[in-house]
């Protein structure tokens, strides 16, 4: 059952007369069932004057009377504003079912806006109460690139909670830029998606368009341009994608020697891994949760550089990202002896039904077995240096986490790319 109504009043100025007294008046008898609690009433400025804005309102007032304290006019000056305060309203109200009231002619544009603003976790029905063909503006949004209304739209947002800030290692060499995301800068407002998330998925609230924008602030504030970005199609597994050769459909790793290509590795308590090779100029990327440190991912990382690239294994430098600590992360008893199996050392309190486990230490332990040098392995263990692999689950202002926020969780991102080297005439 729908649980909000959006009523679009979006032919408003139909030259007909008494046409829109008639279709308020429908539309009022629809929901007038007691069982909305909450309604909101889109006007459409762009498709008129300021005099028949006023008279829509004081029309549209009278209209619904009788659902005076239900009402929420949405006059936000164009349908993209007013459809993304919608869906704030609907997400602060922890909701996802919406009952929309328009017209036929209406109907395609609207769930072109609802396409771009919404995901699969809200569920939407549409009633089309009457046709609207001969009113002259009904259509005049169908002829408009929406989408790049929506994007204009969003990039005029102001930031939702401070300015992005970008963690660097010194471990990293100059021939490459590389950065590891916080949490700030962006524009998602739903609390734990707040507000650089930088994924979007099905189970999620936040959209592609609002991803994007704040990957389009990223970029900006790191220095690389969007469409050069590639973000792993995580699997949690140790699958790794070499650039150049078909794309697998699932994979938690890439390297690359192309200049200026941005790869990037998601995060939000599993472990976004950068790997540099300063000599051959390979890099790589990888994503690395419980399930694919076990499976060997960083290892297969070291490997393909090596097979594919030339790479020698004590050229590489390994940095990993903010990532859930051994303090935060438990595992049943059964994933826990396998980490145990891999050092003891990975594994406290082991006799209780929930070990804690260190990812990162396995981590660290399987690629020296793999021939990265100790010294060249970045993480909560280098104390020389400002800590950088922290807590993502210990640190709510400055991270997303899994473990803490639960199934609408935010993503921070590692970033990497090899620059491009200027050669004089």
């Amino acid at each position: 059952m729908c649980e909000m109504v959006l009523v679009d009043i979006g032919h408003s100025n139909c030259p007909q007369d008494g046409c829109l007294q008639k279709h308020l008046k429908d539309m009022s008898a629809m929901i007038d069932d007691g069982a909305y609690s909450h309604i909101y009433i889109m006007i459409d400025r762009d498709s008129g004057t300021e005099k028949n804005h006023v008279q829509t309102t004081s029309t549209l007032l009278e209209s619904f009377a009788g659902q005076k304290e239900k009402i929420h006019i949405l006059d936000e000056g164009c349908v993209a504003s007013s459809w993304y305060c919608f869906k704030q309203a609907v997400d602060e109200l922890d909701l996802s079912a919406v009952l929309v009231v328009t017209s036929s002619q209406r109907r395609n544009m609207l769930q072109t806006y609802q396409s771009l603003l919404f995901t699969a976790v809200y569920s939407f029905e549409y009633a089309a109460l009457f046709d609207d063909s001969k009113c002259l503006n009904s259509s005049s949004h169908l002829r408009k690139n929406i989408r790049e209304e929506v994007k204009t739209f969003l990039q005029s947002l102001p930031a939702v909670t401070g300015e992005i800030s970008i963690l660097r290692s010194s471990f990293i060499s100059d021939s490459f830029s590389h950065g590891f995301t916080t949490r700030t800068g962006g524009i998602s407002y739903v609390s734990t998606l707040r507000s650089l998330n930088l994924f979007s998925s099905s189970r999620r609230r936040d959209p592609n368009v609002v991803v994007e924008e704040n990957l389009r602030r990223l970029g900006l504030q790191a220095g690389f341009d969007p469409k050069n970005f590639h973000l792993i199609k995580t699997d949690h597994a140790s699958d790794v994608w070499v650039i150049g050769k078909p794309e697998p459909p699932s994979y938690d790793g890439m390297v690359t020697n192309r200049e200026g290509l941005v790869i990037a590795a998601p995060g939000a308590d599993c472990m976004p891994l950068l790997f540099t090779d300063p000599v051959a100029k390979v890099i790589g990327v990888a994503h690395a949760g419980w399930k694919g440190t076990l499976k060997g991912v960083a290892v297969e990382m070291v490997n393909a550089m090596v097979s594919e690239f030339g790479s020698n294994p004590s050229d590489v430098v390994v940095v990993i990202g903010p990532s859930v600590g051994p303090c935060c992360f438990t595992l049943d008893r059964d994933s826990a002896e396998k980490y145990y199996a891999i050092h003891p050392d990975c594994v406290k309190a082991r006799g209780s039904p929930r070990p804690y486990v260190d990812i990162r230490l396995a981590t660290r332990i399987l690629l020296q077995q793999a021939g990265i040098l100790p010294h060249c392995i970045q993480d909560n263990t280098v104390m020389e240096r400002p800590l950088f692999t922290l807590c993502t689950a210990c640190s709510p202002d400055a991270f997303f986490s899994h473990v803490r926020d639960g199934i609408n969780f935010g993503t921070q991102i590692g970033f990497l790319w090899i620059k491009n080297q200027c050669v004089s005439g």
